[in-house]
């Protein structure tokens, strides 16, 4: 009989062990990853894809830390804890990063803007200094046509941004300034064979 009440307080004795180790912490990990979908919404992943990648990384490597943990007999989640804290930090870091650069798009995109019409209207005027001979006449009607085309992009870029598109705009925009600048070139250089004939 006394051994039978020795091993129930015994049992009883591992049953209160067990039940007081560490426990996952789930809010934290739940914070941590509500966190990261705030910052993924925020953009952070098109606008900086390297911190992006570096806060989901960190929140892999907590994730595996608590698996760790979990394995042991008695499971101890202060580095996971430690490493959600990082994360959670990070993802407010991470997000202000991604707004800034927004801003900073923005901006890049708006001056883009006012080169290529500017570089429109530098063609434009070269366009009628330029060489009208059998081959300058076609060459003149696919440059105006090339012209045309800048311009248009011009108004769809600012469409573009006034939907919130950075991305989109600034990839427009950067095509339509190597096109107008290559086009500045290409009637420069048929204006200077011109005059050095």
């Amino acid at each position: 009989m006394k051994s039978k009440l020795i091993i129930a307080i015994a049992a009883m004795g591992i049953a209160v062990l067990f039940s007081s180790c560490a426990k996952v912490p789930q809010a934290e990990v739940d914070a941590a990853t509500a966190a990261i979908q705030e910052v993924k919404d925020a953009g952070a992943d098109l606008y900086v894809p390297e911190a992006y990648q570096a806060l989901v990384d960190s929140m892999k490597s907590a994730n595996e830390k608590i698996e760790v943990a979990k394995a042991k007999w008695f499971p101890s989640y202060t580095k996971a804890k430690a490493t959600l804290a990082a994360v959670s930090q990070m993802a407010v870091d991470t997000k202000a990063k991604s707004e800034a650069r927004k801003v900073e798009l923005k901006a890049e995109v708006e001056a883009m803007i006012v080169e290529v019409k500017a570089l429109v209207e530098e063609n434009k005027a070269l366009i009628a200094k330029a060489p009208r001979g059998k081959e300058g006449r076609e060459a003149l009607e696919a440059i105006k046509s090339d012209v045309a085309v800048a311009e248009t992009t011009v108004t769809e870029v600012e469409a573009l941004l006034a939907n919130g598109d950075l991305i989109g705009s600034n990839d427009k925009i950067k095509a339509a300034k190597e096109k107008a600048t290559s086009i500045k070139a290409e009637l420069e250089e048929a204006i200077a064979k011109k005059g050095g004939k």
